[in-house]
């Protein structure tokens, strides 16, 4: 059975997107394909006139640092994402994250695009990106087809997710093409965790993301991100003002995590774990990952931590 009829290997976002057009909502983009592919083959979802690789495109594959901002092309693996100097020192929540996903073999082909695009609350590289105050930039076909001229617009990451497994973006007209979030400069730090299930796949129960920035021992401003607490990717936002202009001491922590219980929506899933559980694995994952990022922050120290478990 042909999950697909025909295959293409575009070298440019706007050929990607002129190969989507031309099948008239029956084409995908695929890079890595661990959740794609495998959805077609189990027939979660149809099969599709063609598959659209966008590996070959340079600026999709790309990670470097312009103006104070650290750009991470869509279709980067978890791999090379883990190996770049640049996002360990300069957004180490992201390299934390992107380390744990699957095993080698996944983040060898798994791209940071993927994970944001299969739109699912609890990716651990959507996590960080959105403690991170992440953009992307999604491109779409122009009315001039032949001229194969694109448009761009970028939107918070946050923004791409409408519900478990629905995107924002028309994956069958438009394309993210890469991730921009800003360098963590002086007194900024960000750390990652997560409780997962080691049994056969790694299945996240629950992560947590967070990105602080100090002075003088005071945090002046939080990002809190945490996946699964409800149908998208979580901000705490009721924990990140309260936890800005005070210093982290561990007398706050017990309240950081009951204002980030109040913002999360939980639930039982069969597959990872109860409501009841994730209730209290927040207060664990917060005192970890606020602890470490404060600690990077106030000494500059960002070397990442628990890698390819």
């Amino acid at each position: 059975m042909s999950f697909w009829e025909h295959y293409h290997l575009p070298a440019t976002v706007e050929d990607a997107l002129k190969s989507l057009s031309i099948y008239d909502g029956k084409a995908r983009v695929v890079a890595g394909g661990t959740d794609l592919i495998l959805e077609l083959q189990q027939g979660r979802k149809p099969s599709v006139a063609a598959l659209v690789d966008v590996t070959r495109v340079p600026e999709m594959i790309q990670i470097e640092e312009r103006d104070g901002f650290i750009y991470v092309g869509a279709a980067a693996t978890h791999t090379a994402i883990v190996a770049s100097p640049l996002i360990a020192g300069g957004a180490t929540c992201l390299v934390e994250s992107c380390g744990v996903i699957g095993g080698p073999q996944v983040r060898n082909v798994a791209t940071l695009g993927g994970n944001v695009a299969h739109a699912l609350p609890a990716g651990d590289g959507t996590i960080s990106l959105v403690a991170l105050d992440a953009e992307a930039e999604v491109a779409s076909q122009t009315s001039n087809f032949k001229l194969q001229t694109s448009k761009r617009e970028w939107r918070s990451v946050l923004s791409l997710f409408k519900g478990p497994g629905q995107s924002a973006v028309d994956h069958s007209r438009e394309l993210i093409v890469q991730f921009r979030f800003k360098k963590a400069g002086p007194g900024e730090a960000s750390a990652f965790k997560r409780m997962m299930r080691p049994q056969g796949v790694a299945l996240p129960i629950m992560g947590m993301a967070v990105w602080l920035k100090v002075s003088d021992g005071v945090v002046d401003e939080a990002h809190i991100a945490l996946g699964p607490a409800g149908p998208t990717p979580l901000r705490a936002t009721k924990a990140e003002t309260y936890l800005g202009g005070i210093p982290l001491v561990d007398d706050v922590i017990p309240q950081i995590a009951d204002l980030i219980l109040q913002d999360a929506h939980l639930r039982t899933s069969p597959h990872r774990a109860t409501a009841d559980y994730r209730t209290e694995l927040i207060p664990v994952l917060a005192e970890r990952a606020l602890k470490l990022a404060y600690r990077r922050a106030t000494t500059g120290e960002a070397v990442p931590e628990g890698l390819g478990l």
